[in-house]
């Protein structure tokens, strides 16, 4: 028997109703959400692909961004499964690049003031973001850019800021730029963001022996038939322009033949993938059903169960307060209430809601600009599925 259907018809009415109010208010030029709950899915859109463009449409294609890194954590564990990894091992065998690191003594201070790691790297350290590289609110505050922030972009790592798929290198090269510079801090010490995913993808690809892309293809995208979901638009008219606010207005970041519209040479596994509310709904459904096709029950429960220590939680992270309400664990927060999922920066949020059995989608192409900048329509479609199913 199927399960209750509760998105009944006054939830899809309001559901629709936000996301037009979204566009009407100009928080972005187009919306499209997706909401499941049980067996029922409902999908909304409004707006353009551009300001003054083309209609948006249920099949838009979005940059995901940050939403990568949940499927990339997928993808390491289905790999552990097949035996191919195991997350306790030093990554040495694999990523020698990484072997015998040299750690900063402060990680605002010259590249050449360092000490040995104490110990290497392992897979789990890239998985929790513990590995020692990444992103911080330190980072964020400091007056100037730290030496080992200008050596990574000069390098094109793209790993310290936004994301850049035509300035990354192929991804030997790529890691070995990561292992010419220090870490910021010792193996497992402290979390720091988003670089582990990126490492991640060089690790599975190894691994297995053919490029990353073709692990996620094959691992997770066809068995879910998630067929839209890819590091480039193979249909570019698809794509929705990227936006930052301006001063004037918006202003274009990424135009549909811009940085995604063709292969990169590194499938960032921290930021790279573009997909639709569709292929984001089968991924997040899977995860709800325990994980088949792609994963075990044990994988989903390590995917959505926080993985990183108290005294890794200690600070920050990337804003004052940052895990006062969720923890961290493969590739996504999982709030305290036991909800889980992740945000892209360029605009897009997913949220994974197991005692509701509820799933929240939100694509706009406005980047967020800081913390708690989101376009409000992410809160308020939210908010209005917790209401109705309340």
């Amino acid at each position: 028997m199927s399960k209750p259907d509760g998105l009944g018809r006054d939830l899809r009415e309001r559901i629709d109703q936000i996301v037009a109010r979204a566009v009407e208010q100009g928080q972005a030029p187009g919306v499209v959400a997706g909401v499941a709950h049980g067996d029922a899915r409902h999908v909304a859109v409004s707006g353009t692909l551009a300001v003054a463009g083309e209609p948006m449409r249920r099949d838009s294609l979005f940059r995901i961004t940050s939403m990568t890194k949940p499927m990339t954590a997928a993808a390491v564990l289905a790999q552990v499964e097949a035996g191919l990894l195991e997350l306790g091992e030093p990554v040495d065998r694999l990523l020698p690049e990484l072997a015998s690191r040299r750690v900063l003594r402060n990680m605002s201070g010259p590249l050449d003031d360092t000490v040995p790691a104490r110990r290497p790297i392992t897979a789990r350290d890239l998985l929790t973001f513990t590995f020692g590289f990444g992103s911080s609110l330190e980072q964020f505050m400091a007056p100037e850019p730290w030496p080992v922030a200008v050596a990574s972009d000069a390098l094109g790592l793209a790993t310290l800021g936004p994301p850049d798929p035509d300035r990354q290198p192929d991804p030997d090269t790529w890691i070995a730029g990561l292992g010419s510079l220090p870490l910021m801090a010792q193996p497992g010490e402290r979390w720091l963001y988003s670089t582990g995913a990126s490492v991640l993808g060089v690790l599975l690809a190894r691994a297995a022996g053919v490029p990353f892309a073709e692990v996620l293809r094959t691992r997770i995208f066809e068995p879910l038939g998630m067929h839209d979901t890819s590091f480039w638009a193979r249909d570019p008219s698809r794509l929705a322009t990227a936006y930052r606010s301006g001063p004037d207005g918006l202003v274009v970041t990424d135009p549909p033949d811009g940085a995604w519209s063709h292969p990169p040479a590194f499938g960032d596994g921290a930021a790279g993938l573009v997909s639709t509310a569709a292929d984001l709904l089968a991924f997040a459904r899977m995860m709800l059903r325990g994980g088949a096709p792609v994963l075990t029950a044990d994988a989903v429960r390590e995917m959505t169960t926080g993985q990183i220590t108290p005294a890794q939680r200690a600070r920050d992270g990337l804003a004052p307060g940052f895990f006062d309400e969720f923890t961290w664990s493969f590739g996504q927060a999982v709030r305290d209430d036991g909800a889980y999922g992740w945000d892209g920066g360029l605009g897009t949020s997913w949220l994974v809601d197991p005692r509701h059995d509820l799933v929240i989608i939100a694509l706009t192409q406005r980047m967020v600009e800081g913390p708690d900048e989101s376009p409000p329509v992410h809160d308020e479609i939210r908010a209005a599925a917790y209401a109705a199913l309340a």
